[in-house]
């Protein structure tokens, strides 16, 4: 093994994998087990994943060890361990979202499109990650599946929705995740555990069945390193038939013009975004961060908020659908809800037809505002989340029966909003050892200028490796 690289195979990175698959000083075999003995080990203290199929996952690191011993691999990641979240959905096993009110016992023969483009390139797959209820939150727990825990300190959480996908590929329970983000659940995870996580423009990774959520809901990738994330960025990204919102497929590896650097990058910095109020050390932390990156060239200007608050779109776009999925139960059904879900289902049936309308113009003229905001920078940088990971089972920080989760996740939303590419990026620890994030959000439909900008850092400043793995 070469003496840079981590002497346990859980450690490794997709791309290392791949490369020790290439020159036959590793099998897919024995970085699947690897995998398997991590989850053995650690899954019992953190709850990261709801399903694991042993059996599945090593007759396919069987046939990949088989496919690389002929010098015929199947595509890009053809062997790497891959843990895909429970709300996309995988043939062969349910997909039940965390909630107790889906029936395990029906036929699930399908795959969402990003998993088929997993297996389509030979992916590894362990096995189905932790969710809350129907993704509706930030935190990590769900009736279904109880509480998932962050692995950098197991009395807080990981974050959500996409938890158990984010504590898993924390401590090396698999070298790739799937995660799905609706208004911060790629990000706030990533966050809350030193992961380099995306959230790609919505329709570049193609989505089946729709999202309750509708166009705020993008599938994309959670890893341990940037490159990691382009490479599968890569994988997912391309046409389905299914999606009638995806994007043209065009061609590109994401993982091209990677090393380019910063220089050259005009970066707006928004240390609240003129909104929010940020923890003191995230706040320190993150703009040390933007001090790296104007030292590796880039021109860093602090401004103005570039929109006002959009909490108030933000509720209605997001708890009508939640009124929706609660209003499709039966009665019996919904006492097996999570109780925050029901509350902000019933947030939900407040709005009339005309509030969903002026939060939708609410939110075309938030992008308009960002489409305008980058005619001059080429990325606007900001906290990822305002607070480090909160105490499990603790929702919110305000006890005032108005809160919601959204309130310490103020930087996330706008930008599910807008459907533009948006990233967070580990930049550091608090005092008590919980991890910070940076969030770089691009122009719409550049994810190479958010890619390139997160490798420059991740070069300079490489992420802290979890204790715990």
């Amino acid at each position: 093994m070469a003496s840079d690289r981590p002497q346990d195979l859980g450690l490794w990175s997709a791309t290392e994998l791949v490369a020790g698959y290439r020159d036959k000083t590793i099998s897919p075999v024995e970085a699947t087990q690897a995998a398997l003995a991590r989850i053995d080990r650690l899954d019992p203290a953190l709850n990261a994943f709801c399903l694991v199929d042993r059996d599945g996952a090593l007759a396919a690191a069987r046939a990949a060890e088989a496919r690389w011993q002929r010098g015929a691999p199947l595509g890009l990641i053809d062997g790497v361990p891959t843990s895909v979240k429970d709300i996309v959905l995988t043939k062969g096993w349910p997909t039940l979202r965390g909630s107790k009110t889906i029936d395990p016992n029906q036929p699930w023969d399908e795959d969402s499109p990003a998993v088929a483009r997993l297996r389509e390139h030979g992916a590894v797959l362990l096995g189905k990650t932790t969710t809350p209820e129907f993704g509706w939150k930030a935190i990590g727990d769900s009736p279904r599946t109880g509480i998932t825990r962050n692995p950098w300190k197991l009395g807080h959480t990981p974050g959500g929705s996409s938890a158990g996908a984010a504590a898993a590929t924390a401590v090396g329970m698999g070298a790739l995740a799937i995660g799905s983000d609706g208004a911060g659940s790629i990000r706030i995870p990533s966050a809350f555990t030193g992961l380099f996580g995306l959230k790609p423009s919505f329709g570049r990774v193609p989505a089946y069945p729709p999202s309750a959520f509708g166009s705020v809901s993008h599938i994309g990738p959670m890893t341990r390193t940037v490159t990691d994330g382009a490479l599968m960025l890569t994988v997912l990204a391309g046409a389905d038939w299914r999606d009638s919102q995806a994007l043209p497929p065009d061609g590109r590896d994401y993982r091209d013009g990677l090393e380019a650097g910063v220089k050259g990058l005009k970066i707006g910095f928004s240390p609240d975004l003129g909104y929010a109020t940020v923890d003191p050390e995230i706040a320190q932390a993150v703009a040390d961060a933007v001090k790296l990156l104007a030292e590796l060239g880039a021109e860093i200007e602090t401004v103005a908020p570039p929109f006002p608050d959009p909490r108030a779109a933000e509720l209605v776009i997001w708890c009508a659908p939640a009124a929706k999925v609660v209003g499709e139960l039966s009665e019996a059904q919904r006492a097996l809800l999570d109780p925050g879900l029901v509350r902000m289902a019933a947030l939900g049936h407040r709005y009339s037809a005309l509030d969903f309308v002026a939060a939708d113009q609410a939110r075309t003229a938030l992008g308009l505002s960002m489409a305008r905001f980058h005619q001059r920078y080429h990325l606007l940088a900001t906290p990822s989340v305002s607070v480090p990971a909160l105490p499990v089972g603790q929702d919110t920080l305000d006890p005032s029966p108005d809160a919601l989760w959204i309130d310490w996740a103020p930087f996330s939303y706008p930008f599910n909003l807008t459907r533009q590419p948006a990233a967070s990026v580990p930049c550091g620890l608090t005092k008590s050892g919980l991890p910070i994030g940076l969030q770089l959000v691009g122009a719409l439909y550049d994810e190479p200028t958010v890619l390139r900008a997160a490798r420059a850092f991740e070069r300079a400043r490489p992420f802290p490796l979890c204790p715990m793995a």
